[in-house]
């Protein structure tokens, strides 16, 4: 018997639903070569145990310079527009032992009990947003929601002054829709980010000379550790805030995005978690937020990763110099990990889902993320209760892109408030 053709990766039909064809790659090519839209080749990793042991190997670099082509010194591998932005230097490019250092800066910022803190901010960001179209019985929850909720919110964690929150809205408006507009467009956007990063660092680094009252934000607490003889350099500190805010808020854009529409693609398990909301039970809802993270989370593939040495993942051997990609959203449907991975089930308990990541690069704002999650779903489905889409789901279009999945918008009506 022939070989079955491999599914085409990548066009307009796999964005919308990829899960079939990676359910194909997983049973006949679970470590699987491709070439990538860029043109960069790279291995795609599908399967839930080689993808967690890929997460956690050493060998597997973070940095680029382990890239055996020369694709990367033209920027097609990475986050467009960070080489010449000179923001290379931040958690997912780096490796042991400047990761272990940043990363233990940054996760101050991130603590259960400063999230804990954090919390009726988000609340209250999450009230205006809704209030601002409440009443017209219709709404984008994308552009309207899901979009500012983070962006607001990580700009307030960074300490980005509120009279320039809007420019940053503008700035990750552009990057969000690099799948839609002009690669050079992501690059300006980028360049624009950076060169405020490093003004508003010098600002707050001579307010707090000048007056050295600890600031509670981000940023000012990577300029206290710079002082303080950790060595984080200017361009360490700027590349910093910026992932932070690149990987704080497109990731949560989806999360609420892709779990808004797959609760109301799913309405036996949107009424459990409403009525559950209405009991004042919020159990649920937190395990509902862990079960959207795996049936169709925000990350469809974690970066990029380069072999420093030979390996075998799951019995196929990689070279020294490739790259490596791990399907997260393959991982998180495999059936020889999870019972009917292909049902969502928010009462879900068995539950140990990729889609924060795993080893040393488990996400950082995980905790950040899970809060907005749960007071945006909480917000929608109580404030507006008989929510439905106002768009075939056929119609809806998904961004395009290699690491993220979401949709770019998502038409919604309801009872006026």
């Amino acid at each position: 018997m022939p070989a079955p053709h491999a599914p085409a990766l990548f066009t307009f039909e796999f964005a919308a639903d990829p899960y079939p064809a990676y359910a194909w790659l997983r049973e006949h090519a679970p470590v699987h070569r491709t070439t990538l839209p860029s043109g960069v080749d790279a291995w795609l990793v599908t399967r839930y145990a080689d993808a967690r042991q890929a997460l956690a190997d050493a060998r597997l670099s973070k940095d680029p310079a382990h890239h055996s082509e020369q694709a990367h010194r033209s920027g097609r591998v990475g986050i467009p527009g960070e080489r010449s932005a000179d923001l290379m230097t931040h958690l997912l490019n780096i490796d042991p032992p400047d990761h272990t250092r940043l990363r233990r800066l940054v996760s101050k910022a991130f603590t259960p009990r400063r999230v804990a803190e954090f919390e009726p901010r988000v609340q209250q960001l999450t009230d205006r947003l809704i209030d601002s179209f409440a009443a017209r019985g219709s709404a984008d929850l994308i552009h309207e929601f899901a979009f500012p909720l983070p962006i607001y919110a990580i700009c307030d964690l960074l300490g980005v002054p509120a009279e320039d929150q809007d420019d940053f809205r503008d700035w990750a408006g552009m990057m969000i829709r690099h799948g839609g507009g002009p690669r050079g467009g992501v690059a300006r956007a980028v360049k624009r980010m950076r060169t405020y990063l490093a003004e508003l660092i010098h600002r707050k680094r001579a307010a707090l000379t000048a007056e050295p009252q600890p600031g509670e934000d981000l940023i000012s607490g990577l300029i206290r550790a710079s002082d303080h003889g950790e060595h984080l350099t200017e361009n360490e500190a700027a590349a910093m805030a910026f992932i932070l805010l690149f990987a704080g808020f497109e990731t949560t854009v989806n999360l609420i995005g892709n779990g808004t529409y797959a609760l109301l693609r799913n309405p036996g398990q949107r009424a459990l978690l409403q009525a559950s909301l209405r009991a004042g039970d919020t159990a649920l809802l937190a395990g509902a937020v862990e079960e959207l993270l795996r049936y169709d989370g925000p990350v469809e593939l974690a970066t990029w990763r380069f072999a420093t040495a030979p390996l075998t993942i799951g019995g196929t051997a990689i070279p020294a110099g490739d790259p490596v990609l791990v399907v997260l959203a393959a991982a998180d449907r495999d059936p020889a990990r999870f019972d009917g991975p292909d049902t969502l089930d928010l009462a879900r308990r068995d539950n140990p889902h990729l889609g924060f990541g795993h080893g040393i690069h488990y996400c950082l704002g995980a905790p950040l993320a899970r809060l907005e999650a749960q007071a945006a779903l909480a917000a929608l489905l109580t404030r507006l209760p008989d929510l439905g889409l106002a768009a075939a789901p056929d119609d809806l279009r998904w961004r395009g892109g290699l690491i993220m999945r979401g949709l770019r918008e998502l038409p919604v009506r309801f009872t006026p408030e």
